[in-house]
């Protein structure tokens, strides 16, 4: 008689291998913006340059500072004698310097340690009592800040200066154009180099393409965002320690909407950098598709500059989304837009992200995959991936 051995009970992990779960949409964008950050953090050329440009930064703001101290900031130093000490004791733009008689006082405008000297005059025809000696022309700092002037009103607030105006504009644009262009030509080599090694294909098995492009985009735009406030943080700090607290009274708000600007925009450039990449499959092809993308990244850069005092085109460019992020801050320093228009502007500019990432990422997933020759435009829009 047979004797039938017994079965065991089968369970799922006895007869077949257990599977990684897939990931979910938002679950492989973290994971792909993580991977970014991560990479990025870690390499020692983003750390040393990230030291560099904030030490840029912070040397700058001081180093301006103690040159228009030195070039005309500080006071005129005017030599006195006992008797005239107390003319300018509260006079604001002059210092004293004591000298212990005319003869002494005369003695240090000559070798031209002051400016000019306050001395007692008794003459008849000299109603003031003090006469202002200078070397080999009438001191007009010191004239002018010893006349006495009635007060003056003001009915309309005076415009910025126009140094200070061109140097806020350069700073805004070169910022701009300096995160955009490095961050968003960081984002189309690693999709060329991953598209060129077939690494994207072992990606793409795991994560799906919008999801890959999401996370690239995130997390190159947390990095870039994070660099842009460290450089305002690092320009406040340098501010508040050289006293210019006006200035940075003018700035702030400008600065912060700067900030929340360049963070929308980035988004936009960030999908036009990375849909471009995708097209080509070899890092040597990458400067034609890329050239559209970089010269919208430049023209903002180049327009501010030379047509800062150009109330039309600083207009035109804050409601322009690749412009917005340098066009609206300039106009907000200047005083020249009203409370509303950033708003819209930003509406717009966000309205604008989200249709040039849902085209980008119609691009991409249609175009990362195909190697070879360039995939044109035209080919990744029409045809199915």
């Amino acid at each position: 008689m047979s004797r039938r051995t017994p079965m065991l009970p089968t369970t799922p992990s006895s007869t077949t291998s257990t599977r990684p779960a897939i990931p979910g949409t938002a679950q492989a964008t973290l994971m792909v913006a993580e991977r970014e950050i991560f990479s990025q953090l870690r390499t020692k050329s983003f750390i040393v340059s990230t030291i560099v440009m904030l030490a840029l930064v912070l040397g700058g703001i001081i180093l301006s500072s103690v040159l228009g101290d030195r070039i005309g900031g500080g006071d005129t130093q005017v030599a006195v004698v006992p008797e005239t000490a107390a003319v300018i004791a509260d006079v604001e733009g002059l210092e004293a310097v004591e000298a212990a008689d005319a003869d002494a006082a005369r003695a240090l405008v000559e070798s031209e340690e002051v400016s000019a000297a306050l001395l007692p005059d008794t003459s008849a025809d000299n109603p003031l009592g003090v006469v202002v000696v200078g070397l080999d022309s009438a001191p007009d700092s010191v004239l002018s800040a010893l006349a006495v002037t009635p007060p003056v009103e003001l009915l309309e607030e005076a415009d910025t200066s126009e140094g200070v105006r061109y140097l806020v504009s350069l700073l805004f644009g070169a910022v701009f154009l300096f995160a955009a262009s490095s961050f968003g030509g960081q984002i189309a080599q690693n999709t060329v180099q991953e598209k060129q090694s077939r690494i994207v294909e072992i990606l793409l098995s795991t994560v799906p393409p919008r999801a890959l492009l999401a996370g690239k985009i995130l997390g190159n735009t947390v990095l870039a965002v994070g660099q842009i406030a460290a450089i305002a943080a690092v320009a406040v700090l340098g501010l508040v320690l050289t006293g210019q607290d006006e200035l940075l009274g003018l700035v702030g708000a400008p600065v912060a909407w700067f900030v929340l600007f360049f963070l929308v925009g980035f988004i936009l450039l960030a999908a036009l950098f990375a849909s471009a990449a995708s097209l080509v499959s070899r890092i040597e092809d990458t400067g034609s598709v890329l050239m559209p993308v970089i010269m919208l990244v430049m023209i903002p850069y180049f327009a501010v500059i030379f047509f800062n005092d150009n109330d039309l085109v600083l207009t035109i460019m804050s409601y322009v989304p690749f412009s917005a992020a340098v066009g609206m801050p300039v106009r907000l320093f200047l005083g020249t837009a009203e409370w509303w228009e950033p708003l819209l502007s930003l509406v717009i500019l966000a309205g604008s992200a989200l249709l040039v990432t849902a085209i980008g990422a119609r691009i991409y997933s249609r175009s990362v995959l195909r190697t070879g020759r360039r995939v044109t435009l035209s080919e990744a829009l029409s045809k199915a991936s």
